[in-house]
């Protein structure tokens, strides 16, 4: 197998990306922290003075790798593979279905949502036969209805199929 051919991206544009997203993010609650108040009054430190200094560190950090990755030569670290295409699809075999859970959940409520995906990951991902998918999101999703709405009597996101039931 060709890891070159296979490489979707490398993984020190990933480590640079990730290390410039954090740095970004540690600036930018470093300055909101700062404006909240961050040093130590006469009375103890001001509310933002342990955040803007867990910023500081995050960015500090960042920029260590930042640092680390440029300073990398191209070498085995630098020039391997973040991910593989075979994993790529393997992690969007989960990511897909799991972020349509999420938007079905929106308009089918949790339980139908959930029965949906648990059904979908145990007959595609996990080759269950159809019949044992089926029965077991029924029965999780029949017992964390009867959890969460009966004895919990806590309101989750529901959609039509529990509203023409009555709940």
């Amino acid at each position: 197998m060709n890891r070159e051919k296979d490489a979707v991206v490398s993984r020190r544009t990933i480590e640079l990306i990730v290390a410039g997203t954090l740095a970004i993010v540690g600036i930018g609650l470093a300055i909101s922290n700062w404006k909240l108040g961050a040093s130590w009054a006469a009375d103890g430190p001001q509310p933002g003075y342990f955040p803007f200094m867990l910023s500081v560190m995050l960015t500090l950090a960042s920029l260590y790798g930042i640092f680390d990755a440029l300073r990398e030569r191209h070498g085995a670290r630098g020039d391997a593979a973040f991910v593989e295409r075979a994993q790529l699809v393997r992690v969007l075999q989960v990511l897909v279905p799991t972020v349509l859970f999420c938007l079905g959940t929106e308009f089918l409520g949790i339980y139908v949502a959930g029965f949906l995906l648990i059904t979908g990951f145990m007959r595609w991902i996990g080759t269950s036969r159809w019949i044992t998918a089926i029965a077991v999101a029924l029965v999780l999703m029949a017992s964390l209805f009867w959890c969460f709405e009966i004895q919990f009597q806590v309101p989750m996101p529901k959609g039509p199929i529990e509203d023409r039931l009555g709940y």
